[in-house]
């Protein structure tokens, strides 16, 4: 019996191909949006929010320079707004070093 022989393909992939290292970055690049997004809401918090919010920018941005399909970019620009916002506030809040230096 001859039956087509269907490939496992990725969640955010549109184009029938596998992207390992992009739904990879997607995936931590939104987690660090959440993680520095709500943790800006406490300004004792400030550490965590400034810097997984500063990471999940530039994971962000290395991950939309070599998105291939519009699902991983969507995720993507998910994650840089919940970073950047995070990031933001938690700047805001005390900074990345929040009185340790200086």
């Amino acid at each position: 019996m001859a039956q087509a022989v269907r490939r496992q393909t990725s969640l955010f992939a549109t184009d029938g191909k596998p992207h390992p290292l992009q739904d990879t970055l997607a995936g931590v690049t939104l987690v660090l949006g959440v993680l520095a997004f709500v943790s800006s809401w406490f300004p004792s918090l400030h550490l965590l929010s400034s810097w997984t919010g500063l990471i999940g920018i530039l994971t962000g941005g290395y991950g939309q320079f070599i998105s291939a399909t519009t699902r991983e970019r969507f995720i993507l620009i998910l994650g840089l707004g919940a970073s950047a916002a995070g990031f933001f506030l938690g700047m805001a809040h005390g900074g990345l070093f929040g009185g340790l230096i200086g």
